[in-house]
């Protein structure tokens, strides 16, 4: 790794990524790289790192990488973050952009304060419900919540973003910590998933995350939209609705269509600093 690279650090609700801008060699970075960037007391520290790839079909191509060294299909919260930065390094303000993700091309929408863009809305795309994305047993009945074999007592919703969830309504938020880590590798979802523990309140949801390679975070986009599928289908929340969607640091705001085709999410976003790349130990 060159130690001329600069990398950018942006957090969406205190979901902090690295951003690192490879449209000019057009490399992306390894498993090792992302888990030694992402280490809080030997390497930057975040949640994960966005490879900013180029693009035939959008502004540029995301690529998201976990803290563990996995590849995550989608990030709500990282795509706002390489929105911001994408739209305050181009000396622009388009109304939409379109990003190219795991989970297809996204259409971004930034919307801009004194310190370039603020906030974004993202049309996701739809949810899924298929039987790939279901844990064994709950594949007769995909848009029903279902019991999660092998955990006695609990129902859940699985729900695609593009990236695999686990929506457990009514479950308390503190059981994130303890539940989580053995959800997340249910035998059920070949590639992991994450896990939402769901408040359902009057004027929207309140949701504690457990994510898929990097454990309990700050805040989830597409959690918090597969949070709203799953109360919509439990007929908890009206469809067509914009409902607060409350997580640890903040709040996002998400639509459900009542057909699924289309859930908008809008949040904000924020810079935190930047810097150069050293070459990593013992490389």
């Amino acid at each position: 790794m060159s130690t001329t690279e600069f990398f950018f650090k942006y957090h969406g609700l205190g979901n902090d990524f690295i951003v690192l801008d490879r449209r000019q060699n057009g490399v992306d970075i390894d498993a090792d790289t992302s888990r030694w960037l992402c280490d809080r007391r030997l390497g930057v520290g975040a949640d994960g790192v966005l490879a900013i790839l180029p693009s035939e079909q959008g502004m540029a191509r995301m690529v998201v990488h976990n803290a563990d060294g996995s590849i995550a299909e989608m990030c709500g919260n990282g795509l706002r973050c390489a929105v911001k930065y994408l739209v305050d390094n181009s000396g622009e303000k388009p109304e939409r952009i379109e990003v190219e993700t795991g989970a297809g091309v996204l259409s971004c929408a930034p919307g801009f304060g004194s310190d370039g863009v603020a906030q974004v809305e993202i049309s996701m795309g739809p949810a899924r419900l298929v039987a790939p994305n279901l844990p064994s047993g709950a594949t007769q009945t995909p848009f029903l919540a279902a019991p999660v074999p092998g955990h006695p007592g609990l129902t859940g919703y699985a729900v695609s973003m593009g990236n695999p969830h686990l929506v457990l309504l009514d479950q308390p938020l503190e059981d994130a910590g303890r539940l989580g880590p053995a959800l997340e590798r249910h035998p059920g979802f070949s590639e992991r998933t994450n896990v939402e523990f769901v408040r359902v309140d009057a004027d929207g949801l309140t949701v504690s995350v457990w994510e898929r390679g990097c454990g309990l975070t700050q805040a989830c986009g597409t959690g918090a939209c597969a949070a709203a599928v799953a109360a919509v289908l439990d007929k908890r929340l009206a469809a067509d609705t914009w409902w607060r969607v409350s997580l640890p640091g903040g709040d996002l705001r998400i639509r459900v269509p009542a057909d699924l085709s289309d859930i908008r999410m809008r949040g904000p976003v924020a810079f935190v600093f930047t810097g150069v790349v050293p070459d990593a130990p013992g490389r």
